[in-house]
């Protein structure tokens, strides 16, 4: 059994959750989250706790008993906190701004690349170099950051590029000259 699943997941006060089956609609301050979650899991309400527990003990039953409980847990957090990602953007002429609601970078291409948003999430900009990207979904937010880091990943000689803040880049030694 799943040692992330056995844990109770606490309901913080501005937080309603209701379950029709294997439907969770998750309701805070921050916004509203619907999921169906797959079959082979069951989902109570112990007082001002969630308990995820699988129905069978077959092999997907169990596999999925986990990552149920995680993806409730981050919907619960996301409406009442909400997700950041943080984006930095390195290299001469790199930046980025918003026009309207969309994202418009200008990574070294030709062209400024812009990024629209979906619907939850939102940009932020701070010294044209940094990128903040918020909402309640982890999962959009994250897909999001990914997409924009992709315009231009940070290459491993000069580190140029849009990179993750606090990432690691690894750098390679450039060509040795003629002795």
């Amino acid at each position: 059994m799943s040692r992330i699943g056995k844990q109770p997941i606490p309901i913080p006060e501005k937080v309603a959750v209701t379950f029709d089956g294997l439907s969770v609609k998750v309701k805070g301050p921050k916004g509203e989250l619907n999921r169906t979650l797959p079959d082979g899991v069951s989902i109570t309400q112990v007082e001002n706790s969630i308990v995820v527990a699988p129905t069978t003990d077959k092999r997907k039953s169990r596999e999925l008993h986990g990552l149920c409980r995680t993806l409730v847990a981050n919907m619960i957090e996301g409406v009442s906190k909400g997700y950041t990602r943080n984006l930095e953007i390195v290299g001469v002429g790199s930046r980025a701004q918003l026009k309207g609601k969309n994202l418009v970078v200008s990574a070294g291409f030709s062209h400024p690349v812009e990024v629209i948003p979906p619907a939850g999430i939102s940009f932020a900009v701070a010294n044209n170099t940094n990128v903040t990207v918020s909402g309640t979904d982890k999962e959009i937010v994250g897909n999001e950051a990914a997409k924009i880091r992709a315009i231009r990943p940070p290459e491993p000689y000069k580190g140029k590029g849009i990179k993750y803040a606090g990432e690691r880049i690894l750098r390679k030694a450039g060509k040795s000259g003629k002795k």
